[in-house]
């Protein structure tokens, strides 16, 4: 695998899915994640909240512009651009999936209890037993109790955690070991070629975000990240895949 590394281009990871404003392709909807899959993304990042009903709703901000906020919300007052996360996993059939838990206490309706992680874990363990693709799913979060929540329903679920550009990325590095985590999420300005070694040494992944020019591209690809989150697929694509027919 060590020798792998430095051969391997890293896993292309649709930001949010990949949105097309121009025709009407919203983030963190279905027709995002099926616009992923179709540019060539190898993978989906996207943000779970759960709604006052128990559902895990596909959205990154806590609040529903025109409508409320997810935790108030129940599943039928979601707008239907809104999707649930089992029909988010199976709109990106054939894609890896990187489940982002928002949970934070410095954010509104934050949930001590952390229920949304556990329930994303049950989903875990409904995949574990039959359902979807286990072995593509991982659950990311900035928030440590998130992931400690997730890991006690499925102690055998991959997880990654999210380093803001603010922290120190090696203390990231020691307590995402400490979690028992597969991999570290650093924002793009905290990478170095040190922080990559010292994460693969520990047995770590390393997944950058979000990275959206062909030169930070070149350079992460260049030090051996292991998955590039981006806002742009088809930039991703020709730089990473050598394909300058996409530029």
């Amino acid at each position: 695998m060590d020798e792998d590394r430095g051969r391997m281009q890293p896993a292309i990871h649709a930001h949010r899915g990949s949105r097309d404003p121009v025709h009407g392709v919203v983030e963190n909807t279905l027709g995002a994640f099926a616009r992923a899959r179709d540019l060539g993304a190898d993978g989906v990042e996207l943000d779970v909240r759960l709604t006052v009903d128990g559902a895990l709703a596909v959205h990154h901000d806590p609040i529903v512009p025109g409508i409320g906020p997810v935790a108030e919300l129940t599943v039928r007052e979601l707008p239907p651009d809104v999707p649930l996360l089992d029909a988010a996993i199976d709109a990106c059939d054939g894609m890896a999936v990187n489940i982002e838990v928002k949970n934070l206490p410095t954010e509104p309706w934050f949930d001590p209890d952390e229920q949304a992680a556990r329930a994303v874990g049950s989903l875990l363990a409904g995949c574990d037993t039959g359902g979807a693709r286990p072995g593509s799913l991982l659950v990311s979060s900035f928030w440590p109790p998130s992931l400690e929540a997730v890991l006690d329903v499925v102690p055998a679920a991959a997880t990654g955690l999210l380093v803001a550009g603010w922290a120190d990325p090696d203390v990231g590095l020691t307590l995402a070991s400490n979690l028992g985590c597969r991999a570290l999420h650093p924002e793009q300005s905290l990478v170095t070629p040190h922080l990559v070694e010292a994460c693969h040494q520990a047995g770590l992944a390393v997944t950058v975000w979000t990275v959206n020019d062909a030169e930070s591209l070149e350079r992460l690809a260049d030090w051996s990240v292991d998955h590039v989150i981006t806002d742009d697929v088809v930039l991703a694509t020709a730089v990473l895949r050598a394909d300058p027919t996409l530029v």
